[in-house]
């Protein structure tokens, strides 16, 4: 035991030696180390709250939600929830479904208090059963009977405090839009990690009574069962066509108007299918979530980052540690002569990697903690510093350490160990075989590989959000006003717009709760009378808008045939303005739509008047759906504004001015149309600064890698390049000749990064409806941008030594 003590501690003090000798080499090591460390570890703690969503529940495995898969004649669409009787009737159905409860939104909705009042977007109703299913505890409070009667409500600690400051809420009454509600429970926050998260839950009771019509065929209800931990969902699927036979089809039939031969084509056109609680975050990612998912396509990305950066830090180190061998030959074969084995000389080596590997996690602690607020922004994340001196993280921040320091410092021990005695004493140490020199120019194009593939799909994430933020979206964004909660106005709304109307810094108002880029349209199913008279009946989800005839114009829409609704609502009552992708879908080909009928749920029938042309009322990310237009002069949530002022602060303040001389029930509130258009890209926003993050350490980390090489290896080559100084070579050729090994390697690197590059940036495409093509002249400048920082690398050292003093040089021989 004191013999192993004593020789780990001479390697420890060997090690140490070393590191300090050799400082330059030390120190690219340690930083490269430390920033890929970094990286994996930010990155590592991103996927790890990826992955665990939903797992906080006990039953977490066994919970599935229910979701809708409704494929038309000419559309599809996927929704994450289903109308209310389904989870109660999928139960009484099927045994091996232990239980159900339901979840839906009740907000945006003002809340009161006594004096305290604010607008709240986090409201939902549940089920009573929902904490329990959900392993959600109720710290104040029946958790069992919290939401069993009408008119009650759970509300989380924060919202505790929000309202009732350091007094309990628990049994108190609070208005909730115009509902008189009762507290009867209280929760903490719901995890970071759960696919859905609110402020207060409100009983289903106090919406969905026992003489509510139990319906099957809309939407609108999230609903999860809990299963027998053997059931099979598949099997269980199977089953869900002879319930939407027994209970679709008839409510079809009845709100259609259609034969029941026609009504039964819903059990193949009405799916009902499972997704596991567990998959939903990363795996679920329609328009109509409850709330904005993430996606399992970032999780690789993500985790092939984490790897790369990594990986250029254990490459750095492979080709610095094989590339320095001859500075320590000497060392090894005096080792040899003392009688020093093969594997003890290996364990030194690997010591010195293990050490330099501690002393690098060590700083990339102090990396992660300077840079998670940054990641944070980046991410969107909420991650602690404290995360990662948990014991979990400790121990996998040891493991990692442990194996970066024993596989970056493996092949290095065995060449090193491997030097001969006789050629050492020769002094033949210099001349390294060719295929070490082969494996360092194999990791150099590794590297900058990786760069330039990075550099590629910074360029591409950059070119398709600027794609779609400058998309002609069908409609003016600009200068556009948008002034929320008109409906507090109560019957002041129309004075109010009409007032605004007289300013001559406004062109023009309307009022809608419907606001492209807000998602907030409705839904419904039509088809077109005619041709489903003909026996072609096409039924096709659309969705709705509520306008008033100054809709178009305010937002710079276009009509491609017929006309605007007329200013009085009633005379077109029955009318209906669709846009063009209504009429691809609904089968109309060349024919004129102008004056036919459609038909919507509830066998209501409506002519067509206009068609306006497409524009994007959602995201450019998806594809243009059919939409119907509806006039409504009592449509109410917004006002739309279109303005044209330079000075449009005070613009607003004259605005918020009229707004409280009306008394309206809540504070003014506002927000640009353009602004809200660029919130809808976040996501592509915050991937886009990931990649150009990233692509930028990578570039640092092998250029850090490529400068020490290049530096021990010239240092190789300095009598060589005395001798043609004195021959008469100049700056500008020594300089060339040292310099284009190294760029050739680039080109080659460069080369390999083109096509597999191209590949995977041609499927993250594929997931947009609008979407660029890779430009051809993305890879040569991110070929150059490699080239020029390589170059710039190379020529610090090449010029330092293309301009020694050749003397110096050759002195010593």
């Amino acid at each position: 035991m004191n013999i192993l003590n004593t020789m780990i501690k001479n390697f420890i003090i060997t090690a140490w030696r070393s590191l300090k000798t050799n400082r330059v080499f030390s120190f690219i090591n340690v930083f490269g180390l430390s920033v890929g460390l970094a990286c994996c570890m930010l990155i590592g703690a991103y996927l790890y709250q990826e992955l665990t969503y939903d797992r906080y529940a006990v039953n977490a495995n066994q919970l599935y939600r229910v979701e809708l898969h409704s494929n038309g004649n000419n559309s599809a669409a996927d929704f994450p929830s289903v109308d209310v009787a389904v989870g109660q009737g999928i139960k009484n159905a099927f045994p091996e479904v232990l239980d159900f409860t339901r979840l839906t939104r009740r907000g945006p909705v003002f809340v009161k208090y006594a004096q305290n009042e604010f607008k709240e977007n986090a409201i939902s109703i549940a089920d009573p059963n929902f904490f329990r299913l959900f392993s959600i505890p109720v710290i104040e409070g029946d958790g069992k009977t919290a939401l069993t009667e009408p008119k009650s409500v759970v509300i989380t600690k924060a919202f505790e405090k929000k309202y009732f400051g350091s007094s309990s809420g628990l049994g108190k009454a609070i208005i909730i839009g115009n509902d008189l509600v009762k507290v009867t429970g209280i929760i903490n926050e719901l995890p970071a990690t759960s696919h859905f998260h609110a402020d207060a839950f409100i009983s289903m009771a106090t919406y969905v009574t026992p003489n509510s019509r139990q319906t099957w065929s809309n939407v609108g209800y999230f609903t999860y069962l809990l299963l027998n931990k053997n059931a099979d969902p598949k099997k269980l699927e199977a089953g869900f066509p002879q319930l939407v036979a027994k209970f679709v089809v008839p409510e079809i039939q009845h709100d259609m108007g259609v034969s029941l031969s026609e009504a039964q084509k819903s059990v193949n056109s009405f799916i009902f299918f499972l997704q596991p609680l567990t998959y939903i975050h990363l795996h679920s990612a329609t328009k109509y979530e409850f709330e904005a998912n993430g996606d399992i396509h970032y999780v690789y990305i993500f985790g092939a980052l984490a790897i790369f950066i990594l990986l250029l830090a254990c490459i750095n180190f492979t080709n610095l540690s094989t590339a320095s061998a001859t500075r320590r030959s000497k060392e090894i074969g005096i080792r040899k002569v003392l009688g020093s084995a093969k594997n003890s000389i290996v364990s030194q080596f690997l010591v010195e990697s293990v050490m330099l590997t501690f002393l690098a996690m060590l700083i990339a602690i102090g990396l992660v903690y300077l840079l998670l607020p940054y990641f944070n922004n980046l991410s969107g994340k909420q991650i602690y510093i404290g995360f990662f001196l948990t014991l979990k993280a400790l121990i996998v921040e040891i493991v990692l350490t442990l194996t970066v320091g024993i596989v970056a410092g493996t092949y290095p021990a065995f060449f090193l160990s491997s030097f001969q005695i006789i050629s050492i004493l020769k002094g033949n140490s210099g001349a390294q075989p060719a295929n070490r020199a082969g494996l360092r120019s194999s990791l150099i194009v590794l590297q900058f590989a990786i760069s330039t593939a990075l550099i590629i799909a910074t360029f591409v994430v950059y070119q398709q959000l600027h794609f779609m933020q400058d998309k002609k979206l069908g409609y003016d964004k600009n200068q556009v006003l948008v002034i929320n909660d008109t409906y507090t106005l109560g019957n002041n709304i129309n004075a109010f717009k009409q007032q605004l109307l007289n300013d001559n810094r406004i062109v023009s108002a309307t009022i809608s709760g419907n606001v492209p880029g807000y998602n907030n349209q409705g839904g419904t199913e039509i088809y077109v009378k005619d041709l489903a008279e003909k026996g072609t009946r096409n039924e096709i989800q659309c969705g709705i808008y509520w306008i008033q005839n100054s809709y178009i114009p305010t937002l710079g829409m276009h009509l491609a045939k017929g006309r605007n609704f007329y200013p009085s609502g009633p005379a077109d009552s029955a009318s209906v303005i669709i846009n063009e992708a209504a009429v691809r879908d609904l089968g109309f080909g060349k024919s004129d739509p102008i004056g036919k009928t459609i038909i919507r749920s509830g066998q209501r029938h409506f002519t067509i008047v206009g068609v306006v042309k497409d524009f994007n009322y959602t995201s450019a990310k998806q594809k243009i759906a059919p939409l119907m237009m509806l006039s409504s002069n009592n449509s109410n949530g917004a006002i739309i504004v279109r303005i044209k002022t330079a000075d449009v602060h005070q613009l607003i303040n004259d605005i918020k001015k009229q707004w409280s001389s009306y008394n309206a029930g809540a504070p003014f509130s506002y927000s640009f149309l353009d602004d809200q258009f660029a919130s809808l890209y976040k996501s592509e926003e915050s991937t886009g600064r990931i990649f150009t993050s990233f692509a930028i350490l990578a570039l640092i980390i092998a250029s850090l890698g490529l400068f020490g090489l290049a530096a021990f290896m010239i240092r190789q080559r300095v009598k060589e390049i005395g001798i043609r100084k004195v021959l008469g070579a100049s700056t500008v050729t020594i300089i060339a000749m040292l310099s284009k090994e190294f760029l050739k390697l680039i080109v080659i690197a460069s080369l390999i990064a083109f096509p597999l590059t191209w590949y995977a940036m041609h499927k993250w495409l594929e997931d947009f409806a609008y979407r660029v093509t890779v430009q051809w002249w993305v890879f040569l400048v991110a070929g150059a941008v490699a080239l020029l920082v390589a170059a710039i690398t190379i020529s610090f050292q090449s010029i330092k030594a293309a301009l020694a003093n050749p003397v110096k040089s050759l002195r010593s021989e």
